[in-house]
């Protein structure tokens, strides 16, 4: 029995609930994963007992030599994967790790040029809701109705707001993104170009997606979606003063004694993105990404651009009776999980849509390949197109579970 059943059996039984959910509904959250045993248990491993505020070698605390080794094997992996020359392994999250990108290198009201939130960006790209949009003038570009970027745009509007920083990349964009026209842009408009890529990461590093580097002044990425290490954020530049400015911004900035459980397990999985295998997976990740896109398509979805260059694609529900939110539970409903999302023309409410995000690594992540994703892009369709039926949703449900039932993605995990 483990410690966790005899010492909390209220909160194992919970979680006993949650493997069992992970394991027989297809879990199709664009930003979400599922990380190794070998992640999972360095995250729960005895480094949680550890405080070392500073960084290695220049620590706030003793007995850090072996916490130390390990950071820094975190930062040579990302260093490597990535291809760059400095690396901040520390930030909690993708958030604090933007957060911490803007208090290295703008002032209170600079201004700030990033995606919409409803257009595909993220809440840490200057939504007004967010630190980023309070603290600082945030102004937004966004896409045109046929879901993809417009560069010539973004050039215009830079040219009106000039920017201190632009910030590109996206939490819901199915296109490849562009950046070496961002940075021509940044360039003329005398503003830092600042990428996050939080969401494409995994194929940046297989070599999948272009590299934001050498265009891109600074670089912040999660660590899980499609990276498929454990939930944090990390900073990358190979500008050097620009590194110490973002040592700073992090700890004292925003944040003391670093997670460095988390770390270790983001040294994991940095290790497994460098195996010749990842490049494999990426690939796949994409290939499955296109087989939803293109059944869909063919079904008679609207699926947003086109088509998609990544992990995720986007269904439009603006010619449909129903919003992303009906959508969202009739899937749920049929054992897949996807989100609501706004899409380009949006009519209706952030809390209701009129479309939802489809992501393909975390099943990729099991083994499904091209034969699988056709069946599942044909359950999606099937249960929208009887979004009100529940008897052939619960029908959809069973069949989900014995797919499943072949792709198990723990055995026993460590929790």
């Amino acid at each position: 029995m483990s410690f966790l059943a005899k010492n909390d059996p209220e909160i194992y039984a919970l979680f006993e609930q949650e493997l069992e959910r992970q394991s027989y509904n297809l879990e199709m959250i664009a930003s979400e994963n599922f990380a190794s045993n070998a992640v999972i248990e360095a995250m729960g491993s005895i480094l949680t007992n550890k405080y070392a505020e500073g960084y290695p070698s220049k620590r706030y605390y003793g007995g850090c030599e072996v916490v130390d080794k390990i950071e820094n094997i975190a930062i040579d992996r990302a260093k490597k994967l990535f291809n760059c020359q400095y690396v901040n392994v520390q930030p909690n999250s993708g958030s604090q790790a933007n957060q911490a990108v803007y208090q290295a290198i703008l002032k209170p009201y600079d201004k700030i040029l990033g995606m919409d939130l409803s257009h595909g960006g993220h809440l840490t790209h200057g939504a007004k809701v967010s630190s980023s949009g309070k603290n600082y003038q945030s102004f937004f570009y966004g896409v045109e109705l046929n879901g993809r970027i417009n560069y010539d745009k973004v050039r215009e509007i830079a040219k009106i707001v000039r920017p201190q920083v632009i910030v590109c990349g996206a939490s819901a964009y199915p296109r490849e993104i562009d950046f070496k026209t961002f940075r021509s842009i940044a360039d003329e408009v005398g503003a830092y170009l600042f990428a996050d890529i939080a969401h494409i990461a995994g194929l940046v590093a297989a070599g999948e997606h272009q590299d934001p580097f050498p265009h891109a002044h600074i670089v912040t990425t999660t660590t899980h979606k499609t990276l498929r290490g454990p939930r944090g954020g990390i900073i990358m530049t190979n500008d050097e003063e620009l590194s110490k400015k973002i040592n700073s911004a992090i700890f004292p900035g925003i944040q003391g004694g670093p997670l460095e459980h988390v770390i270790a397990a983001k040294a994991v999985g940095f290790g497994e993105n460098l195996k010749p295998e990842w490049k494999v997976y990426a690939k796949q990740v994409k290939t499955n990404a296109k087989i939803l896109a293109d059944v869909l398509s063919k079904d008679g979805f609207d699926v947003v651009s086109g088509g998609t260059d990544n992990h995720l694609i986007l269904l439009s529900f603006l010619n449909k009776e129903f919003s992303g939110k009906d959508a969202d539970h009739a899937l749920e409903n049929a054992g897949i999980t996807v989100n609501k999302n706004t899409v380009p023309g949006e009519n209706r409410s952030p809390f209701v849509t009129s479309g939802i995000r489809i992501g393909s690594a975390a099943l990729t992540s099991r083994g499904m390949r091209d034969k699988e994703f056709t069946f599942i892009a044909q359950k999606i369709a099937e249960a929208l197109n009887n979004i009100n039926d529940t008897s052939i949703h619960a029908k959809i449900r069973e069949e989900v579970k014995e797919l499943s039932s072949k792709f198990i993605i723990y055995d026993r995990p460590t929790y």
